[in-house]
């Protein structure tokens, strides 16, 4: 099957190709990998990608930094996947990501109490995901430090009032005004894309907040009813703290899995897994060991995750299922 790689890929391929700054390759391929189309055509290409956006993350990790201008919105990445909150003031952005991270944020009955991003862990079972509350967006500002963000992090919660009579316009205009920077929201990734597409594909949730307003209810129904085959919708209220189902939509839309060792004639460790996209291999996560066990890996035995496999042995190429337990054979 063809790549059929953009031209915005191929763009941004080649400034990877010139560029000798460590910190700007990694948003160009964290750019790269968001953009690039998700189909069996590319699967090599997004493995080898994701190998070396793993590589230079930890290069620069073990680097001094170098003296350089602050800048609030350059958030490092933490945790099994970084998801953005955005909206408009006063929807209930810094109220949730309070309620689900357990981290300080100025929550007010006044507009704009959020004024820089504002990091914080919400734990999913095993693993923590990375939630970042950001400044509101208005219909005349829209921060370009944002769209920055936007464009690196692996998904967004556009929070809308579902007690407010102006919910579908709150959504239209954010949707618009990231069209405008040639950003489009989406329910999830095409398996393939025009080649003329000139946008970036970002996946999104549509977070309804405030489901305890009277008239909510009738609001999030006329919000499913419009965007149902477009975008998806989840209602909630960050004052019940009710977001067992949420944290589970968050955890699938970000395409991750969870996959955990096992030592030959030891028991597994269930509590630290390796985090892996979704379709993952065997080798994949191996890599995500050691570069070099992954090359001299022979073949592992795969336990668990729903998989009909249960200890049988399994070649390099073989896909991963949420939940699996794998032991690693290389040669002695």
């Amino acid at each position: 099957m063809p790549a059929n790689l953009t031209p915005q890929y191929i763009e941004l391929r080649t400034r990877l190709q010139q560029s000798k700054d460590p910190e700007e390759r990694i948003e160009l391929l964290q750019e790269m990998v968001a953009i690039i189309p998700k189909h069996k055509g590319t699967n090599k290409l997004l493995g080898e990608l994701r190998s070396k956006l793993a590589t230079l993350r930890k290069e620069s990790q073990n680097k001094p930094s170098k003296h350089k201008a602050y800048n609030p919105y350059r958030i490092v990445r933490q945790g099994a996947g970084q998801v953005v909150i955005i909206g408009f003031p006063n929807v209930g952005k810094s109220s949730l990501v309070a309620s689900l991270t357990k981290v300080h944020t100025p929550v007010a009955s006044y507009p704009f109490t959020t004024d820089k991003p504002i990091v914080g862990m919400m734990p999913y079972e095993n693993i923590n995901i990375q939630l970042i509350d950001t400044p509101p967006i208005t219909d005349e500002l829209m921060d370009p430090n944002l769209i920055d963000l936007i464009r690196r992090v692996d998904l967004i919660l556009l929070v809308v009032d579902a007690g407010s009579d102006d919910a579908f316009e709150q959504i239209e205009s954010i949707k618009t005004g990231l069209e405008q920077t040639k950003l489009r929201l989406v329910m999830k990734h095409d398996e393939e894309e025009d080649e003329e597409n000139e946008f970036i594909l970002k996946k999104v949730i549509i977070v309804a907040n405030k489901t305890d307003l009277e008239g909510s209810q009738d609001r999030i129904e006329t919000l499913k009813e419009l965007y149902s085959q477009e975008l998806p919708i989840f209602g909630l209220s960050a004052e019940k703290h009710e977001f067992d189902a949420f944290k589970r939509m968050i955890f699938y839309a970000l395409d991750i899995i969870r996959v955990y060792t096992k030592p030959v004639t030891k028991k597994p460790d269930l509590t630290d897994p390796i985090v892996l996209y979704r379709g993952s291999t065997v080798v994949d996560a191996a890599g995500e060991i050691h570069r070099d066990f992954a090359e001299n890996l022979k073949f592992a035995k795969v336990w668990g995750g729903g998989s009909k496999y249960n200890g049988q042995s399994v070649s390099r190429d073989h896909p991963l299922e949420d939940g699996n337990i794998v032991e690693f054979h290389v040669p002695e």
